[in-house]
């Protein structure tokens, strides 16, 4: 294998993977799976928006604590918009109406010990009001 194919392989390889955990974020969302969304956030991930600040373990308790979009018989309306992935850094834009809100969430995921995770998480509620 040339130094092309490898570079293609590889990048292939971490679109998938990056693919994958933005699937397992809204599935985690869906379904209130705070489980499945720890493993795929680094532990100091921090999310914000505009005028709020959240660690990611008071965002996981409060995901843990309010209904679940599955069980409330939701739509699965998660829209991946855009993906940039720059060697070990990427940046996703996705969609996720939740309840009442429109988000547009950014997700910054960085690549460490060949493992993917999101470090950070921007999002704000694009609904009118």
């Amino acid at each position: 294998m040339n130094n092309a194919q490898r570079v293609l392989n590889d990048a292939t390889s971490d679109f998938v993977a990056i693919t994958t955990i933005l699937h397992n974020y809204f599935d985690g969302l869906h379904h209130g799976d705070v489980a499945k969304l720890k493993s795929i956030f680094h532990p100091d991930a921090w999310l914000k928006a505009p005028g709020v600040r959240r660690s990611l373990t008071q965002w996981l308790n409060d995901v843990e604590s309010r209904p679940v979009p599955a069980e409330l018989n939701k739509p699965f309306d998660f829209k991946v918009l855009a993906i940039d992935v720059v060697q070990d850094q990427a940046m996703a834009k996705i969609y996720c109406p939740l309840f009442n809100f429109n988000y547009i969430d950014f997700l910054g995921l960085l690549k460490e010990e060949g493992q993917w995770r999101i470090v950070t998480k921007m999002y704000t509620d694009t609904k009118k009001q």
